[in-house]
């Protein structure tokens, strides 16, 4: 497993370096069976610190956890735990579903644009209809079950998974609902 550890304006030392290494990787070893690459972030906030790890696995999905603590290494070490957690429960859910995934997921290329938000309190006609693009970057949609849609946008924190259906070969959409439940558009 590929790590990549860095601090954003706090110098990390090797004695931390090496300390996440071997606690993440003991920690992802134990839950998942091919992780690929770990980045684990530390940075300040005011007088906390704050450690954010995202670790990808072969099967395609990945994992992320973020924590504050006074200390740098109670940070890593509350963060380590969120994480072991969230592979727990992804290894438990694998088993649920009695799928063995042989392939790591197929990835697919897209475009991912940030259109500005339009001001609230401006009462003026816009000058065009066309929105202003931010940003644009490129994206991966990965060619996933349902089920297993579900579970990478639960363990991604993020509210709307785009995925190629394997069962279909078509663009579906996964999204968490008002009502807590999970919404799947399937054209």
């Amino acid at each position: 497993m590929r790590y990549q550890i860095s601090g954003k304006q706090i110098d990390i030392g090797e004695a931390l370096q090496s300390h996440v290494q071997t606690e993440l990787g003991a920690a992802v070893e134990k839950y998942a069976e091919r992780p690929t690459d770990a980045n684990v972030v530390f940075s300040r906030s005011a007088h906390e610190y704050v450690c954010e790890t995202t670790v990808h696995l072969s099967t395609g999905l990945t994992a992320q956890a973020k924590a504050h603590a006074t200390e740098i290494y109670a940070a890593f070490e509350a963060c380590n735990e969120k994480m072991e957690k969230q592979l727990r429960r992804y290894k438990r859910r694998l088993k649920d579903h009695h799928r063995e995934r042989s392939e790591p997921v197929e990835l697919s290329g897209a475009s991912s644009y940030i259109l500005a938000s339009e001001d609230a309190g401006a009462e003026s006609e816009p000058e065009s209809l066309q929105p202003i693009i931010v940003a644009e970057m490129e994206t991966k949609i990965p060619s996933l079950s349902v089920g297993e849609a579900v579970m990478q946008m639960e363990l991604a924190g993020a509210p709307v998974l785009v995925f190629r259906n394997e069962g279909k070969d078509g663009l579906n959409v996964v999204y968490r609902r008002d009502d807590g439940n999970i919404g799947w558009i399937d054209p």
